[in-house]
């Protein structure tokens, strides 16, 4: 293990509180040992950069104690500003970015290529063999166009949506990713797939994130946001939360807006054999560190159904 990682962790403490946090972390560090956990990058974690460098350094550390880092990132405001840059109009509905040709392939550049190349970069900066792919590399992430309805509420006529380019994964290639894994390198995935007809797809990163975790059996699905994790109703955060239990606090309006989808990626991964999904703020430093590897953890934890929480 490096000491310069584990030092930038643990910088702040005094002598006997960085042995009490080693000594707390060992067990779950060895529990932990070769298997894979799926980190969704995005947020304000990717736009600032002391955040960026901390990121990059916890994912080497965990390759280095013997876990097997995924990255999959986003990069919405990214590619908003070159959109504006451009003078290219887009639009949103339901939340997903409406992508004609000229959209997608700027869409593709964005995150295939500066976004992924400097994630990259700064993994190798930090001490770690990194490689950047997109869902095209290897025919990785086959995807499907996404379909929306929705309901006129003058007429009640149910209208078919026609969102572009905007895809959905339809089948994961993990065979590339099991390789990577085994040659001790970090995989560092755009959230582009693949059509049917060689066509190019922008898929949302929770999304690709879930589909890939369920893919390699990953024993943690962990998504980085903006928020400290889900709320109850009187703005105290939830630490843990069964599958059935989630859908019960969408239902009851605990859990709104754009937290729904990611709470969905969550309990569909669950639900399909990933111990646990976990939602974290990724503006607060050391995140994918002190959740799985303290035992109160950070953030808020989606278990399988038959677990003990």
């Amino acid at each position: 293990m490096n000491d310069d990682h584990i030092r930038a962790v643990v910088d702040n403490l005094a002598a006997q509180d960085k042995a009490a946090v080693l000594a707390e972390a060992l067990p779950y560090m060895r529990r932990f040992s070769g298997q894979t956990f799926v980190i969704k990058y995005g947020g304000h974690a990717m736009g600032d950069a002391a955040l960026a460098q901390s990121f990059a350094h916890d994912i080497v550390l965990l390759k280095q104690i013997g876990i097997n880092p995924i990255v999959v990132h986003g990069g919405g405001p990214q590619i908003g500003a070159m959109l504006d840059r451009l003078s290219i109009k887009s639009e949103f509905i339901d939340g997903l970015r409406v992508t004609d040709k000229s959209v997608v392939d700027i869409v593709e550049m964005v995150l295939c290529g500066s976004i992924n190349k400097s994630i990259v970069a700064a993994i190798s900066r930090a001490g770690a063999m990194a490689v950047g792919l997109s869902g095209k590399d290897g025919n990785m992430i086959r995807a499907q166009r996404v379909r929306r309805t929705k309901r006129d509420p003058e007429s009640n006529i149910e209208k078919i949506l026609d969102l572009g380019f905007v895809g959905e994964p339809e089948e994961i290639d993990a065979h590339i990713l099991h390789n990577l894994i085994d040659s001790d390198i970090i995989p560092v995935i755009a959230p582009i797939g693949l059509g049917p007809g060689g066509e190019t797809y922008n898929i949302n990163a929770d999304t690709v994130s879930g589909a890939i975790a369920v893919a390699v059996k990953a024993a943690r699905l962990l998504m980085l946001t903006d928020v400290s994790g889900v709320l109850d109703k009187d703005g105290k955060l939830i630490a843990d939360i069964a599958a059935g239990q989630a859908h019960e606090l969408i239902a009851d309006g605990t859990i709104t807006g754009g937290m729904i989808p990611k709470i969905e990626t969550c309990i569909a991964a669950v639900e399909n054999g990933v111990e646990a999904a976990v939602i974290l703020d990724g503006r607060a430093r050391n995140s994918l560190l002190l959740e799985p590897f303290t035992e109160s953890g950070v953030g808020t934890a989606i278990w399988q159904p038959e677990m003990d929480i």
